[in-house]
């Protein structure tokens, strides 16, 4: 995985006024900690951490004060109203070292007709190179019929990572539709009205003819 440069530089102030006139210049308050640091306050450029973050696991190569510090993204806190990001967490780490991260399920294929699937895991606890993390995991469902499921352990997993899910958690079950008695009897309805308007039809024809 490439690295995404970002130039931090160093905060002074502190608190929500000082976050509040960091996010008007259009910028992000952050934290960077780890391997027994103390921890460095920052301020990242906004419009590249945005975009930055939207990836799954990214490489970050914070520069500050002239110097380069590889990290992943831990936390992000956000506002629910606006959807800004408010703060990032940043834990430092070092190549060949292995993190634990959490890695999106992306299910591909197509089950057999008639049948749908359910994911019931949206993400899995993998530990990885932190220099090498995967940004999503594959699980195919291609063919597969009513009734089965893939657990955590019958993943392919990235080269060089390993499992820290349960083995047995369900990520992904097969089954068909269900229809309730409400459905039933919409779908009754649509066809009975159907049925009427294309007797009225027929019989407005009818009297156009006559």
């Amino acid at each position: 995985m490439s690295e995404i440069k970002l130039v931090a530089t160093a905060r002074t102030e502190f608190g929500k006024g000082a976050a509040r006139r960091l996010r008007r210049a259009h910028q992000i308050p952050a934290v960077l900690y780890g391997h027994g640091s103390d921890p460095l306050h920052v301020a990242l450029p906004g419009h590249d951490t945005m975009l930055a973050v939207k990836q799954a696991n990214a490489l970050f190569s914070i520069e500050l004060d002239g110097k380069s510090q590889l990290a992943i993204v831990k936390d992000i806190q956000r506002d629910v109203v606006k959807n800004v990001i408010e703060h990032v967490d940043l834990l430092i780490v070092k190549k060949g070292e292995k993190v634990s991260v959490e890695v999106p399920v992306h299910v591909v294929g197509e089950s057999a007709p008639g049948t749908i699937h359910l994911v019931e895991t949206q993400s899995l606890a993998l530990e990885a190179e932190a220099t090498h993390l995967p940004q999503n995991v594959e699980v195919s469902i291609e063919g597969l019929e009513a009734g089965a499921s893939i657990t955590a352990g019958d993943v392919e997993l990235p080269k060089g990572a390993t499992l820290v899910t349960d083995a047995e958690a369900v990520v992904v079950n097969v089954t068909v539709p269900q229809v309730s008695a409400d459905d039933v009897a919409a779908d009754a309805a649509a066809d009975e009205l159907a049925a009427e308007q294309s007797a009225a039809s027929a019989e407005a024809a009818e009297g156009d003819e006559a």
